[in-house]
């Protein structure tokens, strides 16, 4: 039946002829779809942006170490990332350093160690360098970052944090 003498139940919401399903799926959805997915997508970035907004500059820190050989490179990073003072740390190697020291200009092949972490954590990172290189002067030098992506910088927290969270649940209980 249709028209003005039509069921009741077909004019309530939800009811769905096979007529009318078709054209739900292959006209309606689509075309919402394309008017939809950009505010959807802005709803998204928004929210992401807020993310960013919500970083305080500072927060983290890059820090660069330099080495001698591949053999060292690797101690030390492992070390790092195993104690919790960095989340990353890249090796970088090919690097030429020129340098004075005992009063000589010298030229050596080193690596370069470029560590990610939380500012908070640097001064113990400069501790473990400090008692794990084996230069007599072993270079730490850092610089805090100003912005990056949301996503990264809290994955650096939540790796390099984790170990005093940790410590402050072993404290409490």
């Amino acid at each position: 039946m249709t028209g003005v003498h039509a069921p009741l139940e077909r004019n309530l919401p939800g009811y769905c002829s096979s007529r009318n399903c078709v054209l739900l799926v292959l006209v309606v959805i689509p075309v919402s779809s394309v008017y939809f997915m950009p505010l959807l997508l802005n709803l998204f970035r928004r929210g992401y942006s807020k993310m960013a907004e919500n970083y305080v500059s500072g927060t983290h820190s890059m820090a660069f170490i330099t080495v001698p050989d591949m053999e060292v490179a690797k101690q030390l990073s492992h070390g790092i990332v195993k104690e919790k003072l960095a989340a990353c740390v890249n090796i970088i190697p090919g690097i030429t350093s020129v340098y004075e020291w005992e009063n000589e200009i010298n030229e050596d092949k080193e690596l370069l160690l470029m560590v990610k972490t939380h500012t908070s954590k640097v001064d113990s990172l400069s501790e473990y360098v400090r008692h794990n290189h084996p230069y007599d002067v072993a270079e730490v030098i850092s610089s805090k970052i100003d912005n990056g992506n949301p996503p990264y910088l809290k994955w650096i927290s939540d790796i390099v944090m984790s170990s005093d969270a940790k410590k402050m649940k072993t404290e409490e209980s």
